[in-house]
């Protein structure tokens, strides 16, 4: 597209696709000519609250000493947990340790910039390496690919869904994945995460098969089990442990108090792996012993580098893809708004699909792989008093810094070390309380809850996901099918009414005011019919028949043509039919159709007022004087 003025030179615009994927409307002003500079073309852009999209502006603009010292005290704390967790997480995924770092540099310097939240820190998670690592084993089959060029082609689809969900306004896509489903895959993919790592541990092969087929094998082959790989994984898990746990109380016995999330328990896993680091490279135990080691880690930055291109494999990967971006984007979104809520802030759940987009992107061009926001380093970054995003910058400086000099260090890091790392992180997403939650609250989400996870541990993590949601739509849909349709009285001599199941109220005679709890469509509609003329055929001194709908927010075609025949239906019984509380946009679905027209009754305002009007007009049938009009009756809707 070009944009000319005059005899000036032509602006050429190549950005429309990330103008609309931002949707900010943008204008070219008239061409401004100065006597001084020549003749010009002015572009401007027309941007409401442009400065949203990229938060961290805003943040500069009224940024602090004492902000800058907080965020740098917190991100050196966050940057010397994560190294640890960064290389284990991708030696989870499969990959290289060196990804798992290159992880923490781009993507959480764009998320920084990009962000909604102040305190999300970005990058490797347990979740999002296991299922890396399951689309690297389901393409490796079919494909003669290194397991890192996978990865990045998964960061890069990953990117490219995040972004288009934000072009489709799909933000609410938190809503398709509901609370029980999330729960029962983090719980199956902790276990699966735990079992993944017995062979580290064991120096035993790794055995294909779902868990319990896992356990069975290496029941049945203690024998080859190697005493050096545990005894080092024991250690380092108890070592991890004392650190997180009881440093604070032991030192407190020497009177040096420290706060539960000083530095000093944050080191606790750096601090371990170094030792072992060091004790098998003093004693040459992976040469000695053949003890697995981490091996050579390249020195520096990781190389800007385009993944491959093959069509095969990228579509191979796009169902991978999709639900890795759509738990990293759940995931993230919740982690972020639990923080803002302890903050009183709001999370924009469209900006974090930009941010997490171009995240993705950012790890696709540096030999990394899939990132979302981390628990547990997001929580440590809150409780050490980060105050912005420049916390997760101070991070990645000290991710840099490690890279530039302990590369060396690390190649001597024994694989059960890293597998304690794992082991102790996933441990506290394991939350089978929430099960008993559930049941006790809504069964439905139990049953989900539990079957999720079974059959993520059974057939694998998308399988499982994808079950969790068919299961939570199908119970969904079970449930609006059938429907509460209340019989309602007056409480006292008041203008409320509530239904006579649990409350003691006022029936009045000939008269039935019914409130349906459920917006009526394709799935319930003949359940309603059925139930309102159940309740009518129960009463059969019933004249009037008033159908509150407060909680009917919309309709389909299907609820409109069960009204019309429900009218009728018992129009031929002598019944009239009268709506009340009809909100704004249902009573326009009416007006787009005869139905006030036909209707049998009238539609009124309020329950109150329908039931005084129906009162008043049966009083008058039974004192013979049916030409009698009924003065409160008003033919519109509330809403």
């Amino acid at each position: 597209m070009q944009f000319g003025c005059g005899q000036t030179g032509t602006l050429r615009v190549f950005s429309l696709p990330v103008m609309r994927l931002l949707q900010l409307p943008y204008a070219l002003d008239d061409c401004v000519h100065h006597h001084a500079t020549g003749p010009r073309v002015k572009f401007e852009p027309r941007i409401p609250n442009w400065r949203s999209y990229v938060p961290i502006l805003d943040t500069l603009a009224t940024y602090t000493r004492a902000q800058w010292h907080a965020d740098l005290v917190a991100g050196f704390v966050v940057g010397v947990m994560t190294v640890p967790q960064a290389m284990a997480y991708a030696f989870l995924a499969g990959l290289p340790p060196e990804a798992g770092l290159y992880a923490c540099l781009l993507p959480m310097l764009i998320y920084a910039l990009l962000g909604s939240s102040r305190h999300l820190v970005v990058g490797p998670v347990a979740v999002a390496a296991l299922m890396v690592a399951a689309a690297i084993g389901d393409a490796q089959q079919h494909f003669s690919v290194p397991a890192s060029q996978i990865a990045v082609i998964l960061s890069l689809e990953v990117g490219v869904i995040l972004l288009l969900l934000r072009l489709w306004q799909m933000g609410g896509l938190i809503n398709l994945l509901s609370h029980p489903v999330i729960s029962g895959f983090i719980n199956a993919a902790a276990i699966l995460i735990i079992f993944s790592q017995i062979p580290a541990f064991t120096g035993m092969p790794p055995k294909a098969g779902d868990p319990f087929d896992q356990l069975l094998w290496f029941t049945s082959h203690l024998d080859q089990m190697h005493a050096l790989p545990l005894v080092i994984g024991l250690f380092c898990i108890g070592g991890i442990w004392f650190f997180q746990n009881r440093l604070v109380h032991t030192l407190a016995r020497f009177d040096w108090h420290i706060e539960p999330n000083h530095l000093v328990t944050r080191l606790g896993p750096l601090v371990v792996l170094m030792l072992v680091a060091i004790l098998v490279w003093i004693f040459d135990l992976h040469e000695t012993f053949g003890l697995a080691t981490v091996g050579h880690v390249p020195y520096g930055l990781p190389e800007l580098s385009a993944p491959p291109f093959d069509p095969a494999l990228w579509m191979h990967l796009l169902s991978s893809a999709a639900l890795i971006a759509v738990v990293a984007y759940v995931e993230s979104y919740s982690i972020a708004t639990g923080v803002a809520a302890r903050e009183q802030t709001r999370i924009n759940s469209n900006q974090e699909l930009i941010a997490l987009g171009f995240a993705n992107l950012g790890a696709a061009f540096t030999a990394a792989y899939p990132v979302a926001g981390s628990f547990s380093r997001t929580s440590v970054n809150y409780d050490a008093g980060a105050r912005t995003p420049l916390s997760s910058v101070v991070c990645g400086v000290v991710i840099l810094a490690s890279l530039l000099v302990l590369t060396p260090l690390f190649a001597y890091l024994p694989a059960p070390a890293l597998a304690a790392i794992v082991v102790l992180s996933v441990l506290r997403l394991i939350d089978l309380r929430s099960i008993g939650r559930h049941w006790r609250i809504y069964r439905e989400d139990a049953v989900t809850s539990v079957l999720t996870m079974v059959t993520v541990l059974t057939f694998g993590v998308e399988t499982g996901l994808l079950t969790g949601v068919a299961l939570s739509i199908a119970f969904f849909i079970r449930s609006s099918s059938r429907p509460e349709v209340n019989v309602l009285g007056r409480v006292g001599d008041s203008e409320h009414f509530r239904s006579e199941k649990r409350f003691e109220v006022k029936l009045v005679p000939h008269v039935v005011c019914v409130r349906v709890d459920e917006n009526i469509y394709f799935a319930n509609a003949n359940q309603i019919e059925s139930k309102l003329m159940k309740i009518v055929h129960r009463r059969p001194d019933t004249r009037h028949l008033l159908l509150v709908l407060s909680a009917v927010n919309r309709l389909d075609v299907t609820g409109l043509e069960t009204l019309f025949r429900l009218n009728r239906n018992l129009d031929t019984r002598g019944i009239t039919l009268s709506l009340a509380e009809v909100k704004g946009p249902v009573m326009e679905q009416f007006e787009a159709t005869n139905l006030k027209d036909v209707l049998t009754g009238s539609v009124f305002l309020s329950t109150d007022v329908g039931m005084r009007a129906l009162e008043w007009q049966n009083q008058h049938i039974e004192a013979h004087d049916p030409a009698s009009t009924t003065p409160d009756s008003h033919h519109g809707a509330s809403g």
